[in-house]
């Protein structure tokens, strides 16, 4: 295989000047044998020291500030600035364990078929080790079913060709959440993704300032990578019906919740979109089905 010496680390970071000085640490401490990297960290607009803690770690780190904008604005920085054929990623809470990158990349070099693989983890809430439950299985091979359920592959984990996103485009600037699941889902309708089975990734959660925290009804932006993908077009039938069955599901659920907090037009826009989207794109089956109004979804007790 070619083209793996130069990776390209990219770090976006947000207000978060105690924890971005370890991972770049971690960063910093891989055990690259013959391999070049450089490090890339996107400040997205802090107003702490992360400045005064980057410049004074004494690396070579590319280190660039701009306006608050969102993690995948950072990220698309960083991309945008990489000269790696590679590139990683790494959310400035996490860790990465010694031997992260060249696990990869040797795992590249046995199977010069695959342009994304990511790691196991060990995942940490609150400074304490937890399990991730059956459903957090990481997927391998052709797995864009199980993709379509949840976020499956983790942004620090990964590993990815830089043409891939070349191919399905960067970070979606405009959602605020789930960013990284609109991503894996454009490249898992395509292609293989790879496992390495070792944990080694550190995935410290518990914190307020993380997304899944901040960002209420996160399958409210699911929802709108589905709706995106439907509508591109690059599907084959079998993904097509699996996507559409995914929508329907997410799309009651979400507006069932709001119909309970009474954001009735909310709730009729989002369970009549699975078929406004079926026939936009000529999907056969009307697999919506349902008169929102028979079902008592707007009763007048709503």
């Amino acid at each position: 295989m070619i083209g793996l010496e130069m990776v390209s680390v990219i770090i976006p970071t947000y207000n978060r000047a105690d924890l971005v000085k370890e991972a770049l640490d971690s960063v910093l401490a891989q055990t690259l044998d013959g391999l070049e990297m450089e490090v890339i960290v996107v400040d997205d607009g802090s107003s702490d020291n992360t400045r005064v803690v980057i410049e004074s770690c004494g690396a070579p780190v590319k280190y660039f500030c701009q306006p608050h904008q969102g993690v995948s604005a950072a990220r698309n920085t960083g991309i945008k600035a990489a000269s790696g054929t590679w590139l990683a990623f790494l959310d400035s809470d996490d860790l990465w364990l010694p031997e992260k990158l060249q696990g990869q990349l040797s795992f590249f070099r046995l199977h010069p078929n695959l342009r994304i693989c990511q790691t196991e983890e060990l995942w940490l809430r609150n400074g304490l080790r937890i399990n991730p439950r059956g459903y957090h299985r990481k997927p391998s091979g052709y797995c864009f079913s199980a993709l379509l359920e949840r976020c499956l592959i983790s942004p620090s984990a990964a590993v990815l060709q830089r043409s891939l996103l070349d191919e399905v485009g960067l970070f979606d600037e405009t959602l605020p959440a789930c960013e990284d699941y609109d991503l894996w889902l454009r490249i898992g309708c395509k292609y293989p993704i790879g496992l390495v089975q070792q944990p080694l990734v550190v995935k410290r959660g518990g914190r307020s300032d993380q997304l899944s925290t901040t960002v209420a009804a996160l399958d409210k932006y699911r929802i709108t990578a589905l709706v995106k993908l439907l509508r591109a077009g690059v599907l084959t039938c079998r993904q097509q019906a699996l996507t559409m069955q995914v929508l329907v599901k997410k799309c009651r659920i979400y507006g069932t919740g709001c119909v309970k907090r009474r954001r009735i037009k909310e709730a009729e826009r989002i369970f009549s979109l699975p078929d406004t989207v079926a026939q936009e794109i000529g999907f056969p089956l009307k697999i919506a089905g349902h008169d929102c109004h028979e079902l008592g979804w707007f009763s007048s007790s709503a």
